[in-house]
C-alpha cells in the first residue's frame, strides 16, 4: 500500500493495530494461566476484557472511516508475543516469573500507547471527532492497566530478588556447587591480593 497521504498512514495503522490486539487476546490468557501473584492474575483478567472493548472500539474506527475491518500482520506484536512465550518457557522462582510476565505485557502496553497516540493525533488532524474520542479512550485505559503493571512490580520485584536468593542457596548439588565457585574465587581473590602486598613490601 502506498502512502501518499496522512489518511493512508492512519488506514495503515488502523490495520496494525486491529492485528495487534486480537492477537493480545488470544495471549493474555497464557500470561493468566502463568502468573502465581492474585494481584497480577486480577490485573491481567482486567485488562483481557478491555482488550476485547479495544477490538470493538476499532471497529467502530473503521466504520467512521468507512472501511471494513480488516488486519495487517502487527510484526512488532509478533515479535513481542513470541519474547513473552519464551519467557513462559523458562523455569524458576515463581516470583521471578511473575516479573518476567510483567516486564513482557508492559512492553507490549508500551508499543500500544505509542501507537494509540499517534492514531489519535491523526484521527483529530483529519476531522475524524469521535474516532480520536474513541482511541482517547483506549490510549487512557492503556495508561492505566501500565501503571496497574508497575504497582504490581513493585512488590514482586522484591519478592523475585528473595527468591533468586534463596535459590541460591539451596542444599542441592548445583547449589552446593555454586557456594564452592563463589567461596573458591573469594579465597583466590583474597589470596592474590595479599601475596601482591607481600610482595611490595619485600621490594
Amino acid at each position: 500500500m502506498a502512502l501518499k497521504t496522512l489518511q493512508d498512514l492512519f488506514a495503515d495503522e488502523l490495520k496494525d493495530v486491529y492485528d495487534a490486539e486480537h492477537r493480545i487476546t488470544k495471549a493474555l490468557p497464557k500470561m493468566i494461566k502463568g502468573a502465581t501473584s492474585p494481584e497480577l492474575t486480577q490485573a491481567l483478567q482486567n485488562h483481557l476484557r478491555e482488550t476485547e472493548e479495544h477490538v470493538e472500539r476499532l471497529e467502530q474506527v473503521f466504520e467512521e472511516c468507512g472501511d471494513t475491518p480488516t488486519r495487517k500482520t502487527c510484526q512488532a506484536m509478533v515479535g513481542l508475543l513470541k519474547e513473552g512465550d519464551e519467557l513462559l518457557e523458562e523455569k524458576g522462582p515463581e516470583s521471578v516469573r511473575d516479573a518476567a510476565i510483567i516486564a513482557a505485557c508492559q512492553k507490549v502496553e508500551h508499543y500500544e500507547m505509542a501507537t494509540y497516540g499517534c492514531l489519535r493525533t491523526w484521527a483529530k488532524l483529519l476531522g475524524m471527532e469521535e474516532a480520536s474520542q474513541l482511541l482517547q479512550r483506549t490510549l487512557d485505559e492503556e495508561g492505566q492497566a501500565d501503571k496497574k503493571l508497575t504497582q504490581c512490580s513493585q512488590k514482586l520485584n522484591v519478592e523475585a530478588v528473595e527468591g533468586s536468593d534463596e535459590s541460591e542457596g539451596t542444599g542441592d548439588e548445583d547449589g552446593n556447587t555454586r557456594q564452592a565457585v563463589t567461596v573458591g574465587r573469594r579465597s583466590s581473590s583474597g589470596s592474590g591480593g595479599s601475596g601482591r602486598a607481600n610482595a611490595r613490601r619485600k621490594m
